[in-house]
């Protein structure tokens, strides 16, 4: 297909590259000529320097020939405004990113008077992977993915303490025909492969055909266990704070912002009910003391640098606060963070770029995705001829480390795969994949020949 994305920074090339993957035709749009000299050096797409505000631009692109335009510049109204011009002239379907809460409680009304498509928000995204994470967890069924005659179980290993310090192949001589196809471990999610071994405290999904599954629910899942959230300290009062602290607060949550900046203390004061906010420095250990740190049930750093996140999460685990969560934008950091001990850390490019690949693709090919952790998504595609990964065994497919083939339907039969399963069209195949292995996964799942894998 052929899409333009307009504006180059991190969420834009993180779109990019995915799509690329999936040999789509990519355009990127942008003003600052530095940066896209740097991205036409090392990615295959076609640049423009201008302003897509300009309707005379996006004429002379031939935006009316487009399947997709993603607006993700700074602005909110800046993608507004370019997203309604882009579909007016004919383009097929647009694409905008809308962060500030103003427009939070009108996006229907913006959807539909400016003929936008779709609209995703970086900051809500996450918050919602954060909500559910301290709040849901602990209130909602254990099984979480349910496809026909799959189902997927996440439990902790200390439910089933005969697995811990098993391997791959061991674990599956105690589960039989179900399949460990993800593991939740000192706040990353990490694919298993053969030399995986299970930790007390790990965090296990196991997916399976239902019946067994099920079986295995009934002895894991403690029936009856309603949260115990009380209070919630978030550090930094940006998009994300605002976002989480009003969601928090509505579930009955006693929430405490810090935030540096004084008027943005104001700004929080007045928006939000029932939600404590502090003018302070979060680092300042003595304030965080005399805040009660050590009584909370969650702790949230949420500020604009990963550094400070970071150092504060792990200050606050050594507190032994129960469960603390970091906000944390740059990849670089995955490894850190699983030998820190945090809860969870979330990246919002991951998972906006998720949520967007998704809406592209539709549904023709992909049936249903649902993020875990909001760090690894679990997908059913409808294998086609013309793929990659079909009518070749999965040994022979070098997948990516973070992605596994966790189980596959054909006809009534469920199949939980090995190196020499083969995939062939028309099955329906349940696939694990981190969402730093979006590009890798588009080229799985690209078709071979001059077909596009997502076309119409």
């Amino acid at each position: 297909m052929k899409i333009a994305i307009v504006g180059a920074g991190k969420l834009g090339l993180k779109v990019t590259e995915a799509l690329l993957g999936g040999d789509h035709s990519v355009t990127i749009i942008d003003q600052d000529e530095s940066v896209l000299q740097k991205l036409s050096s090392h990615l295959d797409v076609m640049t423009v320097n201008a302003n897509a505000k300009e309707t005379k631009i996006l004429k002379n692109l031939g935006i009316s020939t487009y399947d997709y335009l993603i607006a993700v510049t700074e602005s909110d109204e800046t993608n507004i405004v370019i997203a309604a011009f882009a579909k007016k002239l004919g383009c097929a379907k647009v694409i905008s990113r809308v962060r500030d809460p103003e427009h939070m409680g009108q996006l229907g009304f913006i959807k539909e008077t400016m003929d936008i498509d779709s609209i995703v928000n970086p900051d809500l995204s996450i918050t919602v992977e954060i909500y559910k994470y301290l709040v849901e967890k602990y209130t909602l069924s254990n099984g979480i993915f349910s496809s026909g005659k799959v189902s997927l179980l996440e439990f902790n290993s200390e439910k089933l303490p005969q697995l811990i310090g098993l391997s791959m192949p061991e674990v599956s001589s105690v589960l039989g025909d179900m399949l460990v196809a993800a593991i939740s471990r000192n706040g990353k999610v990490i694919i298993p492969h053969g030399d995986t071994v299970i930790h007390p405290e790990d965090g296990l999904y196991v997916i399976g055909e239902r019946t067994p599954v099920m079986e295995l629910n009934a002895q894991v899942h403690e029936k009856g266990k309603y949260t115990d959230l009380q209070k919630v300290m978030i550090v930094g009062g940006g998009k994300t704070g605002y976002y989480l602290a009003g969601k928090l607060s509505e579930f009955g949550v006693a929430v405490k912002i810090i935030e540096m900046d004084k008027n943005r203390c104001h700004y929080l004061s007045t928006h939000l009910e029932d939600v404590m906010v502090l003018h302070g420095d979060a680092t300042d250990l003595d304030l965080l003391e005399e805040e009660n740190l050590d009584e909370m049930d969650a702790f949230v750093t949420a500020t604009g640098y990963d550094e400070e996140n970071l150092l504060l999460a792990l200050m606050a685990k050594r507190h032994g606060i129960e469960d603390v969560i970091a906000k944390v934008s740059r990849e670089s950091y995955s490894d850190l963070i699983e030998s820190m001990g945090i809860d969870m850390a979330l990246n919002p490019l991951d998972i906006t770029a998720s949520t967007i690949l998704r809406f592209v693709q539709g549904s023709k090919r992909v049936i249903s995705s649902v993020l875990i952790q909001g760090q690894a998504e679990i997908m059913e595609i409808v294998a086609s001829d013309h793929m990659r990964l079909v009518d070749t065994p999965l040994r022979e497919l070098n997948l990516p480390r973070g992605v596994i083939v966790a189980a596959i339907h054909r006809g009534l039969n469920v199949i939980i795969p090995d190196g020499e399963t083969i995939i062939e069209e028309d099955d329906r195949v349940i696939i694990f994949s981190l969402l730093t292995e979006l590009p890798n996964l588009e080229k799985l799942l690209k078709v071979s020949g001059k077909f596009s894998f997502f076309r119409k």
